[in-house]
């Protein structure tokens, strides 16, 4: 493999209805990549297409039922080349490009896999500027990144100081995803991602919590009885609509919103304390 290559060259996405029970000879589909889950549809994701190993789990698992096939290459599905970009101080590397090797202190290697979260979205940018400001106010050394993605939040809050981060995704593809970055960055002494339920998380007390999530997941976030007890806060992932009523709901609690980002009038993101 080339050092500018990414880990896949093409990828084969197998859309099925129905949620895939374990299936040893699926997973040792030697082109297999992984599964995301989404509600009641499952995405295989394989290297080259894999039809006859599809006929094999549709016979074990009649529940399922194939929906769609797509064939992309791996930047299409990323939407993009993933490259090496700089937010601030932290510099973010695939782990395949030649920049990997001359990464400081503040470098991240982001192996993002087939998972959201390479840094291109406005969002996640936006995200790494709020962490920057708020280990600038007060170094946060316990950190919660609920709806990790690829991990990338949690890393970068590793990378500025923290001592302790909690990262939670629902879905296995992306918790496995994150584990593989923590490990690529050596951080696992201090980076533990768990597989769960982020509202389940809410009850752990934490310096900074992070979550760049959807707006169902997020309005319940920000309702639970634990939200108090995060010092700090970072929300994103909110179009125009929803981040106003997330802000009406934060007015009513007893936080501060520091700063605000909007990105093309469309993205937003809060940075705040919590004064309780």
């Amino acid at each position: 493999m080339s050092l500018y290559e990414p880990p896949y060259k093409d990828l084969c996405i197998y859309y099925l209805k129905g949620r895939i029970g374990r299936d040893l000879l699926l997973e040792k589909e030697k082109d297999f990549i992984g599964n995301w889950e989404e509600a009641d549809d499952s995405f295989l994701f394989f290297k080259r297409p894999a039809d006859r190993c599809m006929n094999g789990l549709l016979g074990r698992q009649p529940h399922l039922v194939l929906h769609d096939r797509y064939q992309m290459s791996y930047e299409q599905w990323q939407g993009d080349t993933v490259s090496p970009f700089r937010v601030g101080c932290l510099q973010v590397t695939p782990p395949w490009h030649a920049e990997a090797h001359r990464l400081d202190k503040t470098g991240i290697l982001l192996d993002p896999g087939v998972v959201f979260g390479t840094g291109s979205h406005p969002t996640t940018r936006d995200c790494l500027t709020a962490l920057q400001r708020a280990f600038e106010f007060r170094s946060p050394a316990s950190v919660l990144d609920l709806g990790t993605g690829t991990g990338l939040l949690a890393l970068a809050a590793v990378r500025l100081g923290a001592r302790k981060v909690l990262a939670v995704d629902l879905n296995h593809l992306a918790a496995q995803t994150a584990r593989r970055n923590a490990v690529l960055n050596r951080m696992t002494d201090r980076l533990c991602v768990v597989q769960g339920n982020a509202i389940n998380f809410m009850d752990i007390s934490s310096d900074l919590m992070i979550s760049n999530v959807h707006y169902e997941v997020m309005r319940h976030l920000i309702a639970a009885p634990g939200f108090a007890r995060q010092k700090q806060f970072i929300l994103s992932g909110l179009l125009r609509t929803q981040a106003r009523e997330i802000e009406y709901q934060l007015h009513k609690q007893t936080v501060e919103i520091v700063h605000k980002w909007e990105q093309d009038g469309t993205w937003h993101t809060y940075y705040g304390h919590n004064n309780a």
